[in-house]
């Protein structure tokens, strides 16, 4: 049974950090890509960060970029989401995802098992 379980998100205030950590069971997590993806009250689900297999390739929606950090630990099976220099607009419910071996990055249709979510709410 494949779980996929965020933690780490919180209440902190504009410019501080946080790291998600998203923990992986029920496959072997080194043959997968990893995404994570936000979604705001009343918004779309929108892709943030994604890393491969290996953790080589790394990619971010442009709003992040600098200021997150993908990275995943295949002997840990999990994945993190280092973000410093938040801002009230990085509010948001943060999924962690299993992308299928053919899926493109930033798509949320090409990812297939999802966590719960955790919450990020950044006050200014």
């Amino acid at each position: 049974q494949v779980q996929v379980v965020e933690s780490g998100g919180g209440l902190v205030q504009a410019g501080d950090s946080l790291r998600l950590s998203c923990a992986i069971s029920g496959f072997t997590f080194e043959n997968f890509g990893m995404g994570w993806f936000r979604q705001a009250l009343g918004k779309e689900r929108e892709f943030v960060a994604a890393i491969s297999r290996s953790g080589r390739s790394t990619y971010y929606t442009e709003s992040v970029k600098g200021r997150f950090t993908i990275s995943r630990d295949n002997a840990k099976n999990t994945v993190y989401l280092q973000m410093n220099s938040l801002a009230p607009e990085d509010t948001a419910v943060y999924y962690c995802a299993v992308r299928r071996v053919t899926g493109v990055y930033d798509r949320p249709a090409d990812y297939n098992y999802w966590g719960q979510g955790t919450q990020v709410t950044v006050s200014s």
